[in-house]
């Protein structure tokens, strides 16, 4: 199995300039494992690599579709499984780098991302109807219910998920959590964690909404809610949906910044415990602990040194 080096962690806890630092020491190249910045429109809201950092080293599934276009975990997983291939071929060394945790899980392991095939392109009418008179939030409380493994790897407003997974259970009788089984490997990954205590994690988490507010997301916020009836997976992004309240005229922007930091306090939180429940993460603290960068390192050349 080819070698590739894996870096998560929760939103804002620095894996990026962790990820270009080690993949220009190290001959590397970086596959974003980030759901959103694959998206052409939107930066500032997706922790988009700047400019400068993009060609500072290789980027791939950075940039690549429009917010119009329908993506998914199959197709992160096919895209990635291509930069990776084209990375080695270079003798180079793969980075994926990035905190959607389901996702990267799907690329290192072989799992079943679809169900059988007479359940595969509808829902069972019953949840849509469900949805339509409640939230994303209480179908997912119901799916919890049901099967709270499942739920652990599916977002609460990811409704699309949701409904699939309910749907099978329904019609299959059995857990979906059962029916999404890992096969074996489909690397050899050697999984680096960033994490740090709680709270400096959420401080890190609001300064970066704070920076975020003036690189301008409220206007890629405004473009997602003025496209939303034509988008498909962005519109669910932390970043956007929380200042929809505002362009609608019911909630001032603090309330809406206020709701977009606790939004991502909540997002790492559950990228946590997906990281430490789901991967075999090795974890390193980048704010406590002086020489993290330099364990890493060493870390990652024994791995790449051991046939």
């Amino acid at each position: 199995m080819k070698k590739i080096i894996v870096i998560v962690g929760p939103t804002g806890i620095g894996k990026t300039d962790l990820a270009l630092d080690l993949a220009q020491r190290l001959n590397g190249e970086i596959v974003s494992g980030d759901s959103m910045q694959i998206y052409q429109e939107v930066s500032v809201g997706t922790a988009k690599p700047t400019e400068s950092e993009l060609k500072r080293v290789k980027h791939y599934l950075v940039n690549e579709k429009s917010v119009f276009d329908e993506y998914s975990v199959k197709d992160f997983v096919a895209m990635a499984n291509q930069a990776i291939e084209k990375i080695a071929g270079k003798n180079k060394v793969p980075f994926v780098v990035g905190g959607t945790g389901f996702y990267i899980n799907a690329l290192i392991n072989k799992m079943q991302l679809g169900e059988p095939g007479e359940y595969k392109t509808s829902v069972d009418s019953k949840w849509e109807d469900f949805l339509k008179e409640n939230d994303a939030k209480k179908l997912w409380d119901e799916l919890n219910k049901k099967d709270p493994q499942a739920a652990s790897k599916i977002e609460p407003n990811n409704t699309r998920r949701s409904l699939r997974a309910l749907t099978v259970i329904d019609r299959t009788g059995k857990l979906f959590s059962q029916q999404q089984k890992q096969i074996q490997p489909r690397y050899d990954a050697l999984i680096i964690g960033l994490n740090t205590e709680r709270q400096l994690v959420y401080d890190r988490i609001n300064k970066r909404v704070d920076k975020m507010m003036d690189l301008g997301v409220l206007d890629e916020a405004r473009y997602i809610f003025d496209n939303r009836a034509k988008e498909h997976q962005v519109i669910q992004a932390i970043g956007y949906k929380e200042f929809f309240p505002y362009f609608l005229g019911e909630k001032t922007l603090d309330e809406c910044v206020a709701k977009l930091k606790q939004a991502s306090r909540k997002y790492a939180k559950r990228q946590l415990t997906y990281f430490k429940h789901q991967l075999a993460v090795n974890w390193f603290d980048p704010i406590n602990d002086p020489n993290y960068a330099l364990e890493i390192e060493n870390k990652i050349n024994v791995f790449l040194n051991n046939k």
